[in-house]
């Protein structure tokens, strides 16, 4: 392994500060005690912006949806069909379970979806609206009963950005609050005089976003500890250099700490891809996002062979993996740690980002090894139950008492002692 390009910060893991902590504690400890007020006085402190009211109502976001352009509804109905076609296809692979395992034991396991969930949808330079879509829509396909939005508002309305209240419309968002930051995580979790409590929280943010989240969690379910974007490209001597350039700046413009890796097993991609990343990069409005991000955190790593480009892909554990190969199809059941993999040079990792129909909320900092994107599964419980006879209750008994007479649990003996004749 040859680092033809080195990153200045090659920690791949996201760490949380301190610093963040304390404040974020502060925070969430100000809207337990104050509520609505600290969320009003946050919007204007934080967001520049002045209102009464944190509460966007349905009829407004229909209002807001229905004045858009044709082009962009267009636009958010397909990205909003796409996902909710693939979350149904995942829903349907959840079955609830009933098994006799011996005679009068009957074991099985409902699913069932949580009953409430938060989805945070962050703010940026620009709107994000596929945000909205990637966490409402599967929460509503799993059956969430009470889908609550909330996102920080734009200077420029003094609410959420219209195209963004268009999206959370179309998604089907029970309730829609005007909040962003770490005290949108604690009035979610904890609830204010406007905004019930939930049991889920789910949605990327900012560091002070993340670390709220990982402070509420235990009082709320949460779906990850978000941090920069992430993409990995395995490349040979057969991929396009201008789309290995550009699909590694389409990650990079995301965020100043985004990191973007190539690994080829080719010294002339190596080369020519950074060429071609350099002059591509001068001629794009995120110049600045992504000269950070590929300053700081690029690299590019030339191997000796795909089998050494699969170990690096799998410690890294990428938010985005791609293959650009000519073996992507055996590559990609050897990959074993990424959030999401695309497979081939027509296979852009901005499709998935938008519009593909697979979700965009993905594991970084190496959880990949351990973690899955959002999906429709992330709003399901899997709770087990048992039905059992008499018949059944003499079959169990004895090797039940005797467990618990040694492990010293009487009660657990005498209640299963009641069940033998």
């Amino acid at each position: 392994m040859y680092k033809y390009k080195e990153a200045k910060h090659n920690n791949y893991q996201f760490d949380l500060d301190d610093n963040t902590n304390e404040i974020v504690k502060d925070i969430i400890a100000k809207v337990k005690l104050e509520g609505d007020n600290t969320l009003l006085e946050f919007v204007k402190r934080f967001d520049q912006v002045k209102i009464d009211n944190i509460y966007v109502s349905k009829k407004e976001r229909k209002q807001v949806y229905e004045a858009m352009p044709k082009k962009l509804k267009e636009a958010l109905l397909f990205a909003r069909n796409q996902i909710e076609f693939f979350a149904n296809k995942q829903l349907s692979l959840y079955q609830n379970l009933e098994s006799e395992n011996i005679p009068g034991v009957t074991l099985g396991h409902r699913i069932i979806p949580v009953s409430s969930c938060g989805c945070y949808v962050p703010a940026g330079r620009y709107p994000l609206p596929s945000s909205a879509l990637m966490s409402i829509v599967p929460a509503k396909v799993a059956g969430v009963e009470r889908v609550v939005a909330v996102a920080p508002p734009s200077r420029d309305y003094d609410s959420i950005h219209p195209v963004v209240l268009a999206a959370m419309y179309i998604a089907g968002a029970d309730e829609v609050y005007i909040s962003g930051g770490a005290q949108a995580i604690a009035a979610l979790a904890y609830g204010t005089e406007t905004i019930n409590k939930v049991d889920m929280i789910v949605g990327p943010g900012n560091r002070y976003v993340t670390e709220a989240k990982r402070q509420v969690n235990g009082i709320v379910g949460i779906d990850q500890l978000a941090g920069p974007s992430e993409v990995l490209i395995i490349a040979d001597d057969s991929a396009d250099i201008k789309k290995v350039a550009t699909d590694l700046l389409a990650q990079a413009e995301h965020d100043p700490d985004a990191k973007c890796i190539l690994v080829t097993t080719n010294e002339s991609i190596a080369k020519y891809v950074e060429i071609e990343l350099k002059k591509t990069i001068t001629s794009i409005d995120t110049f600045d996002t992504a000269n950070d991000s590929w300053s700081n955190y690029g690299e590019i790593i030339i191997v000796e062979s795909l089998d050494e480009a699969i170990k690096i892909s799998d410690e890294v554990a990428p938010e985005h993996l791609q293959l650009l190969t000519k073996y992507n199809d055996q590559l990609m059941n050897r990959v074993k740690h990424f959030g999401s993999l695309f497979v081939g040079e027509w296979s852009s990792v901005a499709f998935g980002d938008y519009v593909s129909g697979t979700n965009h909320i993905l594991p970084t900092g190496c959880s990949a090894r351990f973690n899955s994107g959002l999906t429709v599964g992330t709003f399901l419980k899997t709770s087990s139950f048992q039905k059992i006879s008499k018949e059944g209750a003499k079959s169990l008994a004895y090797h039940c008492s005797d467990l618990a007479d040694l492990e010293g649990l009487d009660a657990h003996k005498k209640s299963s002692n009641l069940r033998i004749d």
